[in-house]
């Protein structure tokens, strides 16, 4: 099945509910403990050139890698890319639940993420200068959100989303990063 066929397949049906009553148990977790912090934890395994297997609890390696014009073998994406699904799906996630709580449901749920990024210092072996903003400068969503709502409250539920992603959040407040040998 194409992307197209999938889409107009999604687009013709509700989306795969989520569970209204599993949700609300969440949520009533999470105010009867809010300042909760759990740790989240990955390792990534070079297996050389530039593709890394990232494995995550007891699921499959997650493929990053870079595209042949930046000397990989473009067999997945690349790490800004990554970082770009992360966004897209931990926003997904947010429309989703928040559409579920509110009694909305959806028909289509597509995000379209790109993102500026300047490449030229080449992880440190390229151009140098110490003026160079590193990271994406600009990241841009455009929501496709079909649903039995207004597009008011579909508006809504973006922005609500949006302020609420904890990965959106990740990428426009500063972070504490460390980062040393073992």
């Amino acid at each position: 099945m194409s992307a197209t066929q999938a889409t107009a397949t999604v687009s013709m049906n509700a989306l795969r509910p989520i569970d209204k009553d599993g949700l609300g148990a969440l949520a009533e977790k999470g105010k009867a403990n809010p300042g909760n912090v759990v740790t989240l934890k990955a390792t990534t395994v070079c297996e050389g050139q530039f593709r890394n297997l990232t494995f995550v609890r007891n699921l499959e390696a997650h493929v990053i890698d870079e595209p042949p014009h930046l000397l990989g073998e473009d067999t997945a994406p690349n790490p800004s890319e990554a970082t770009l699904a992360s966004l897209g799906a931990c926003l997904s996630v947010g429309m989703h639940a928040n559409a579920t709580a509110r009694g909305i449901t959806l028909s289509k749920l597509e995000l379209e993420l790109e993102g500026d990024i300047n490449v030229t210092a080449v992880w440190g072996v390229g151009d140098l200068d110490s003026a160079k903003k590193l990271g994406f400068t600009d990241v841009r969503v455009k929501v496709h959100l079909e649903g039995d709502a207004t597009r008011e409250e579909l508006e809504d539920l973006v922005a609500h989303a949006n302020h609420w992603s904890p990965v959106a959040n990740t990428l426009r407040n500063p972070v504490a990063v460390s980062v040393d040998l073992a």
